[in-house]
């Protein structure tokens, strides 16, 4: 969708992209601290199960958050908001074309897994 960004939006985003990072990488420390909790594991298999996780959510995190540009912004904010990455306060502070694509994006991706 080669809709150009609001220059509002495009700010926001920038402000907002740093937050997500952090909510995101906190999920994956709390989802490896569970695996590092659990006893009943050998401490081999816990190892093995929380590098899947790094290799896994490293690929994820590079998707939602590495090479940030204008023109795959809109696409940026509807991929961290799948994830659920943004307040819907937050979410509801770009304009309404933008909430209009994303929400055209994720419904499209949606779909798409169907």
């Amino acid at each position: 969708m080669p809709r150009e960004i609001k220059e509002s939006d495009w700010k926001l985003l920038r402000q907002l992209h740093p937050v997500a990072l952090e909510r995101f990488s906190q999920r994956i420390l709390s989802e490896i601290g569970s695996i590092n909790a659990d006893s009943a594991k050998s401490f081999h298999q816990r190892y093995l199960d929380i590098f899947k996780v790094v290799e896994c959510r490293d690929r994820e995190m590079a998707q939602l958050f590495n090479d940030l540009r204008r023109s795959t912004a809109l696409t940026q904010i509807a991929l961290i908001q799948s994830r659920g990455l943004l307040t819907e306060d937050e979410l509801l502070r770009f304009s309404k074309e933008a909430l209009g694509i994303v929400e055209v994006l994720l419904n499209g991706r949606q779909d798409d897994g169907k």
